[in-house]
């Protein structure tokens, strides 16, 4: 019995792989003489400012108004994800509002808006509108602080992006799981929380996963509003000593560990919910 020998194709040579991987390399021999040659990196300055108390404090501030931020975001992205749901009448009429104002407007232009309210409102009260006796009142100078108006800049801005994130999630899971959990005497809110919440999770960890790393690098935005965050503390550290480079090159160093040890965790948690979900 006769075999049928399979026909030889020849490969033609990459040149092009070949060429763009000697591009490469060039370049990553060049990045990694410049770092270890130019004595501009100051690299002595760099590891001598990595544990200063005042980075490490604004450090902290970082990490606490990432999140803060994005506790406000996801539970401001839940409510308005629900009422974009069908049924909810007019009140998604107003979470499209929401979500359109406050992704159409900058961010920065949000955080010196919420800083600056007091020129607007000078006292925040609560109590009766249009002329009524109120309550309670209050200064907003004293009441918006430059970490409060980072927080509510950044986190009802978030909140608009992860209410499209959540209701994506939400809308992937097959209508037929609703309407079992109906047939079974599920409410509405029941149907959400132990029926489709749980299965559009696999949907909206990653893109929050995103959510959180991006945040984590948006916080730098609240120096504009004198938050001593981890940018704002180098850079008052650098108009101290004048060695910008170096103090640069900490704050990118802590934002790596920081992004690093975030994408890890995401890693994780998606791999352990997806068995779950398996």
């Amino acid at each position: 019995m006769q075999h049928r020998s399979e026909p030889i194709i020849a490969r033609r040579p990459r040149y092009g792989q070949w060429a763009g991987g000697a591009v490469l390399a060039v370049f990553a021999a060049w990045v990694v003489y410049q770092l270890v040659t130019n004595a501009g990196f100051q690299w002595g300055i760099v590891a001598h400012y990595m544990l200063n108390r005042e980075v490490i404090a604004g450090l902290q501030t970082t990490c606490l108004l990432t999140v803060l931020v994005m506790v406000i975001g996801i539970v401001v992205g839940l409510v308005l994800a629900v009422l974009k749901l069908p049924g909810a009448g007019v009140l998604s009429l107003a979470a499209d509002l929401y979500i359109w104002f406050f992704r159409g407007t900058p961010v920065l232009v949000q955080l010196v808006f919420w800083y600056n309210l007091a020129s607007l409102f000078p006292q925040i009260s609560l109590g009766i509108p249009f002329g009524g006796p109120k309550f309670f009142s209050v200064s907003s100078t004293l009441a918006i602080s430059s970490f409060t108006a980072a927080l509510l800049g950044l986190g009802l801005n978030e909140g608009a992006y992860m209410a499209e994130i959540i209701r994506a999630g939400l809308l992937s899971v097959p209508p037929g799981q609703s309407e079992a959990a109906k047939a079974l005497g599920y409410r509405r809110l029941q149907t959400l929380r132990w029926v489709v919440l749980p299965q559009a999770m696999r949907a909206i960890l990653p893109p929050t996963g995103n959510q959180v790393i991006g945040m984590l690098k948006y916080s730098s935005l609240a120096s504009i509003v004198a938050l001593p965050e981890l940018m704002e503390s180098v850079e008052n550290i650098y108009s101290r000593t004048f060695e910008t480079i170096p103090l640069l090159i900490v704050a990118s160093l802590w934002y790596l560990v920081l992004t690093t040890v975030l994408s890890a965790g995401q890693r994780v948690i998606e791999r352990r919910y997806g068995e779950r979900l398996a």
